[in-house]
């Protein structure tokens, strides 16, 4: 008669042995991160999160794809108008890296009027005038830096830290971190508008080696506002649910043979999915908003506007969503064409999001949802103050800068009416008080709580974080 324990030994082989222990210890992870009961629910937040008590709850991040002009828009420099059309120094230029400049390049002064705006006195172009009514709600941060010069990586290196794919984004790490506060919607929520998606794609909101329930899930303007939420012709909701159980019955089986925790997300995704059948129609029905507030907006219900999209964030957030990520593409402007210019191009889309943007922070407000939001405007990069003149063009335009660009953020605990660094005369480099985009990630992550350097995921063997082995947390500009 045949040994049976030892013959399952023997059968065994060393890669079987190594994967099967680690799928059994995955699995177990898995449960202690997700804890969730049979319908995929997930129980409150880990006990070790957060770190300590958070100034903000949640996340409104506007992303400004294509990279915006500061020197258009919130950093005046007197000495371009001065020097408009001369070549830069070259010892300024000396070793640089251009993504499209060739040759000597010229100054280019902003074609734009500025004024000192509100109590804090924040200099304003006269392409932002509804931001005009907000800032002394904002810290306007002017010594921003990144590391990379391309759109594709820039946006992907500020989204997760990172300048190639497969990293886990902002919002999937505060989703991993911190949860959800409603079940029945995602933690991390993306809406789209602009001439097209962003160059990063969508690794830009992905969960990276993270479990994939905490990607970002993109709501759509048009059709199902979920890709695959609606029931198929001839299924109604009873049916629906005797499916799915049934499915999660299978799926329970084969995780127990195969140990796989992949298994148990896709689990929880389809109940997810169930659950948004009733929460997410409701949800993205903007036409109920009064029309004061369509007024505030420039709303158009029924279209995919920046302006649809803000206001449909103050509702996810309004409705315990963590991390509401607007993406709004257009704003590379080079000078190659009429339409592509700082001259023409620039105002266009200035007010496509200049009055939305406003109105979401003074929303907020009145409702008393700004102490506890965290609002944040920017893009990936900034522009050179140099006229880029690709091929020729007689149109006004700037190249990629990754040395010195603006953003801005709101409430949540950052100081109001601030205005934070400073750029050298030409606003070529940061002078005073840089902040690399891993010190904002760092100081966003400490207003929610959470200390950056304890926030770790490991894989393949290391602990990966956020800020990877960076980032500080910028005290300047919290209060």
């Amino acid at each position: 008669m045949a040994n049976q324990p030892f013959d399952d030994l023997r059968s065994l082989t060393r890669r079987t042995l190594f994967k099967e222990l680690g799928y059994g210890i995955g699995s177990l992870a898995l449960a202690s991160l997700l804890r969730t009961d049979a319908w995929g629910v997930r129980d409150e937040p880990k006990p070790a999160l957060p770190h300590f008590a958070p100034k903000a709850k949640r996340v409104i991040y506007l992303f400004m794809a294509g990279a915006p002009s500061q020197l258009d828009l919130f950093d005046p420099k007197p000495a371009l108008v001065k020097h408009n059309g001369e070549p830069i120094p070259a010892e300024v230029v000396k070793g640089e890296r251009f993504a499209f400049i060739k040759g000597t390049p010229k100054l280019l002064a902003s074609p734009y009027r500025f004024e000192q705006c509100g109590q804090s006195g924040q200099w304003v172009s006269e392409l932002m005038p509804h931001f005009k009514s907000i800032v002394d709600e904002v810290a306007v941060v002017r010594s921003m830096v990144t590391d990379q010069i391309n759109h594709a990586p820039a946006q992907l290196f500020m989204n997760t830290g990172f300048q190639l794919p497969d990293r886990p984004s902002f919002g999937a790490w505060l989703s991993y971190g911190l949860g959800t506060e409603n079940a029945d919607l995602p933690g991390f929520v993306v809406l789209l508008s602009g001439i097209n998606n962003p160059d990063g794609g969508k690794a830009c909101w992905g969960s990276g080696f993270l479990p994939t329930v905490h990607q970002g899930v993109e709501f759509r303007a048009k059709g199902d506002p979920v890709l695959f939420i609606s029931n198929p012709e001839g299924v109604d909701g009873p049916v629906r649910r005797r499916t799915l159980d049934a499915l999660a019955e299978l799926n329970r089986q084969r995780a127990a043979e195969v140990l796989d925790p992949d298994i148990e997300n896709r689990i929880q995704q389809y109940e997810l999915a169930y659950r948004m059948q009733s929460s997410v129609p409701e949800l993205m029905d903007i036409a109920k908003e009064s029309p004061e507030t369509h007024a505030l907006y420039g709303t158009e219900p029924g279209k995919a506007t920046f302006a649809n999209n803000c206001l449909l964030a103050r509702r996810l957030s309004e409705r315990g969503v963590r991390f509401v990520q607007l993406y709004h593409r257009g704003w590379d402007h080079h000078g190659d064409s009429e339409g592509n210019d700082i001259k023409n191009g620039l105002p266009v889309i200035c007010r496509q999001v200049d009055q939305a943007a406003a109105a979401l922070v003074k929303d907020l407000k009145q409702r008393g949802l700004l102490d506890e939001t965290l609002v944040v405007w920017g893009g990936e990069f900034g522009r050179t103050p140099l006229n880029e003149g690709k091929g020729g063009s007689p149109h006004p335009g700037r190249d990629h800068h990754p040395r010195a660009f603006t953003m801005w953020m709101a409430g949540g605990g950052i100081r109001p009416g601030l205005s934070y660094g400073r750029t050298d005369d030409l606003g070529y480099g940061v002078v005073e008080n840089p902040v690399h985009v891993h010190d904002l990630h760092a100081t966003l992550l400490y207003q929610l709580g959470i200390d950056h350097t304890r926030l770790t995921y490991k894989f393949q063997g290391r602990n990966f974080r956020l800020t990877d082995v960076h980032g500080k947390v910028v005290s300047g500009l919290v209060s």
